[in-house]
């Protein structure tokens, strides 16, 4: 099968920079220059279960808790974009990225929400950092984003995942933590 490319730089080697070529392998593929992936593995999803957390998470299209979730991930490239369709056993989660438009940044939009993340080398992991965010294009205040602890690296030659939102007042809005492989379709 003949994989295209999207037109260099990609997103993620265009903002880590010289860093790119330090990401484990598995991290590189998910993150990198062919158009199309999909991968496949296991997630287990936490979070709080009161009510308004749960409005919350269905209204971002976030995953409800859940231990051993199969997970699909399809990873679609365009020139400037992203798009992340993560389907959990709970539903689906769809979201766009972007660079921002000084091209320091990752903006990732979930429905109404865009966060800004700074993306970090940590070894040969990326470390997502929360920056900032809008809701319906209105700025937020930072401390209204609450914490949101996000990496992308590698165990036994597998990508491997860990996020964990929490938010004030609501506490764990979600984690989830699991592992993928690229499907070569």
């Amino acid at each position: 099968m003949i994989r295209a490319m999207v037109p260099s730089p990609a997103l993620f080697p265009a903002l880590l920079g010289q860093h790119w070529h330090a990401l484990a392998a598995p991290v590189r593929r998910m993150h990198g220059e062919e158009a199309w992936v999909r991968a496949r593995g296991s997630v287990r999803v936490e979070g709080a279960g009161h009510l308004p957390a749960r409005v919350l998470r269905r209204w971002l299209g976030l995953p409800e808790p859940g231990a051993g979730q199969a997970l699909e991930v399809t990873i679609e490239r365009h020139a400037g974009h992203e798009i992340w369709t993560r389907r959990f056993a709970s539903g689906c989660m769809r979201s766009r990225l972007a660079a921002s438009p000084d091209r320091l940044r990752l903006h990732e939009r979930l429905g109404p929400v865009t966060l800004r993340f700074e993306l970090c080398r940590a070894g040969d992991a990326i470390d997502w950092r929360l920056c900032g965010g809008r809701l319906l294009g209105l700025p937020l205040p930072r401390a209204w984003l609450g914490s949101v602890l996000s990496r992308s690296g590698a165990q036994g030659g597998r990508y491997a995942f860990r996020i964990d939102t929490r938010l004030p007042l609501l506490g764990r809005l979600v984690a989830y933590r699991g592992w993928l492989e690229v499907v070569d379709e």
